[in-house]
């Protein structure tokens, strides 16, 4: 009997449980910093998606790989694009002279 497949959602749902307690124990003001220091890892994610992808053997693999490919694309995206916003909030105004 095999069980990587319940070892890998053991795995999962432990990281996600993990990644809840420590997301909600990060105060508020530092939640957009934390989210664009934390690009690289998205980045890793898609890269690993994207690894996933080209190992699949069944059309489900690579469903659920292209999807995973997708989604680490748009949440490295929409990083860098929460990032580009907070950085706009700290520039000065070209009307100010101070």
């Amino acid at each position: 009997m095999e069980l990587t497949g319940f070892i890998a959602l053991y795995i999962v749902m432990l990281t996600a449980f993990v990644g809840i307690e420590i997301i909600s124990r990060v105060p508020v003001i530092l939640h957009t910093p934390l989210m664009s220091g934390s690009n690289f890892v998205h980045g890793i994610v898609v890269v690993g998606a994207m690894v996933a992808l080209g190992h699949a053997e069944t059309t489900l693999g690579q469903v659920i790989g292209f999807i995973g490919v997708a989604l680490g694309a748009g949440n490295a995206v929409g990083g860098y694009v929460v990032t580009e916003r907070m950085l706009e909030m700290f520039k000065s105004s070209k009307g100010d002279k101070a």
